[in-house]
């Protein structure tokens, strides 16, 4: 196997490859890249057996073969190359890599035991590459980082009526958002429960590339998705087990509501909540015209502000965890925030805020993307 490829271009094949290998490994093997060259082609594949990662591009092809190498430590390399062509050939057990005056030699491992990276020939439908981006940074972060319960540690996909649904919880909250989707296979309804760190790379990966093409496949014999946008192709086993019905949490009307500025009232939250000790909350008592956050801190270390609000419906006081709330602020992606009141069937307890995007302060709000978040008990 030689070939030779231009260095940017060989950096980011590997960079791609190498970002969904599994930190701990259960078997050597799968720390590896997988490069293949033919046909004027070079490919570059990693996979663990639950997720993949495979690109394609251009190259000069001398000699065709296929080669399996350390994905992290190749990473590593081309991501400090000299700006001159890469050249790679595989002299008897080692692999070769040669840029400008830089050579490295490392150890081939055994290629014949790699696993089969997933092929995906099917398509189930296409996103707006943008708005899928959007989507995956504003719900993933509601996602839970506790294995316990590895349901919620996923995103729910939800097709339905040229939509895609994305969701996520972590118990305490709640985020979800809809955007436009293309049904290329015959409109059926499906769902499935795909990893946040592999949603959160495909977010990431595919932003620029016009459209996404997502496979849903579920056939018996294996339950997977697949993302592919350009040369690029991520695919994903599927979290198996019922996601909880957390689409009933969601009020149907709310009436009564504050609308703020987005920013102004992220900045006061930074400010108010330098005096709070971990896992405190804020105080937030919301009145026409205004709201006032306090915050007590250790050591009698106290905080108040007030932020302009138009305020509909009765007066509110609520206690949120400040990071929880400024997650959901940010994820908006708005001038204005509107955050509506639910009630409890104990009238002194507050039930979740649900927060959306205004585009203006009398408009209405903007129900693609709702963020629920439930509030602490009020400090006394």
């Amino acid at each position: 196997m030689r070939f030779t490829v231009n260095r940017d271009v060989f950096s980011e094949a590997v960079s791609f490859a190498a970002k969904l290998l599994p930190q701990r490994p259960t078997q050597p093997l799968l720390s590896g890249a997988l490069i293949e060259v033919e046909n004027g082609e070079l490919t570059i594949s990693s996979f663990d057996y639950e997720t993949s990662a495979r690109t394609t591009v251009t190259a000069d092809i001398t000699e065709p073969g296929r080669v399996l190498v350390s994905g992290r430590l190749l990473g590593d390399i081309a991501s400090r190359l000299p700006h001159s062509d890469v050249e790679v050939s595989l002299v008897d057990t080692r692999v070769q890599v040669r840029c400008g005056s830089a050579s490295f030699s490392l150890p081939a491992m055994p290629v014949e035991e790699y696993p089969q990276v997933p092929r995906v020939d099917t398509v189930t439908g296409a996103v707006p590459a943008e708005d899928f981006a959007e989507a995956v940074a504003q719900v993933s972060l509601a996602a839970s980082k506790d294995d316990v319960t590895p349901v919620i540690t996923g995103v729910q996909f939800e097709v339905s009526e040229n939509a895609l649904t994305l969701t996520a919880t972590d118990r305490y909250r709640v985020a979800t958002r809809r955007i436009d989707w293309e049904q290329l296979d015959g409109g059926a309804e499906l769902s499935a429960l795909v990893p946040a760190k592999v949603v959160i790379e495909a977010g990431k990966t595919f932003a620029g590339n016009g459209t996404v093409q997502v496979a849903i496949i579920k056939d018996g014999e294996r339950e997977l998705i697949a993302f592919t946008g350009g040369n690029k192709t991520v695919t994903s086993l599927l979290i198996k087990g019922n996601y909880p019905p957390v689409g009933r949490l969601f009020p149907e009307n709310i009436d009564n509501y504050a609308v703020m500025n987005t920013s102004d009232l992220v900045e006061a939250v930074g400010r108010v909540g330098l005096v709070l000790e971990r896992e405190a909350a804020l105080r937030f008592s919301f009145s026409e015209g205004q709201v006032t956050l306090e915050a007590a801190g250790s050591e009698t270390a106290q905080a108040v502000e007030t932020v302009d609000a138009h305020l509909v419906g009765d007066e509110m006081v609520v206690s949120l965890k400040p990071q929880f709330l400024l997650d959901g602020l940010r994820s908006t992606h708005s001038e204005y925030t509107r955050i509506g009141f639910t009630r409890t069937e104990n009238a002194s307890k507050p039930g979740p805020v649900l927060i959306t995007s205004q585009r203006s302060k009398d408009d209405v709000d903007q129900q693609s993307f709702r963020y629920l978040l439930q509030p602490n008990l009020l400090l006394r």
